[in-house]
């Protein structure tokens, strides 16, 4: 009975809840999902198009990978704990900064 003593078991009655806990202990974890998230599709996709093209949209691939980020953050932000609003706050303004540069990037051609 030490062990008890020592640990205390997580209730673990919801799958939501064990998520929330591992969050509230490692609060790194929703950041580099994120980042996870983000960055295989940036650079897969960017890496897939130039070989396939032999050049590769980046503007564009910031794009799809900023709103599979958003969409992540999105979901993840229905339940209180998984995100905070500050990520959520700073993944909108770099899907924006992101559309912008797209913007930009076709104006200039």
């Amino acid at each position: 009975m030490l062990f008890l003593d020592l640990y205390t078991l997580p209730n673990s009655t919801t799958p939501d809840q064990i998520l929330i806990d591992t969050i509230a202990e490692v609060d790194i974890v929703p950041k580099l999902l994120l980042a996870f998230v983000f960055f295989v599709v940036f650079i897969g996709g960017s890496m897939r198009q130039s070989l396939r093209t032999g050049t590769a949209d980046f503007a564009m691939w910031s794009v799809v990978a900023s709103l599979c980020t958003l969409m992540i953050a999105l979901i993840m932000s229905t339940a209180i704990g998984f995100i905070s609003l500050e990520w959520l706050v700073i993944v909108v303004v770099i899907t924006i900064l992101s559309g912008v540069w797209l913007y930009f990037d076709r104006a200039m051609t």
